[in-house]
């Protein structure tokens, strides 16, 4: 159970860096478009994320799990990947779409390090 939650853990952080990425190489281009690989990686890290929740128990039995955090993480990653679906086909992505994609990328970053 530890390889498998290991396995998830690094595909999750790993899919997290590509959303990161693949938003800051749009910061200077002049018409912005939705990369494919943002919804790829969103879904991946969602997935990744959920495996990781239902094998916690497995892996950590001493701690109790925190399902808040992991509510909130979930809601946010689920906007996230709902705004790339709605985006992902679209010739232009707004300004206010990409920095909300990239806001909420960054909060989900931020909640996973501080929140315990």
């Amino acid at each position: 159970m530890n390889a498998i939650y290991n396995v998830a853990f690094g595909i999750h952080i790993i899919c997290v860096i590509a959303i990161l990425a693949l938003l800051l190489l749009q910061v200077k281009k002049s018409p912005r478009t939705l990369n494919p690989g943002v919804v790829h990686a969103t879904l991946t890290a969602l997935i990744a994320g959920l495996v990781m929740v239902g094998l916690f128990t497995k892996v950590h039995p001493d701690e109790v799990a925190n399902h808040t955090k992991f509510g909130v993480k979930g809601l946010v990653i689920a906007v996230i990947l709902t705004l790339g679906y709605k985006n992902v086909k679209k010739p232009v992505l707004s300004k206010n779409v990409w920095a909300s994609m990239l806001g909420l990328t960054v909060l989900n970053v931020l909640i996973a390090s501080f929140w315990s």
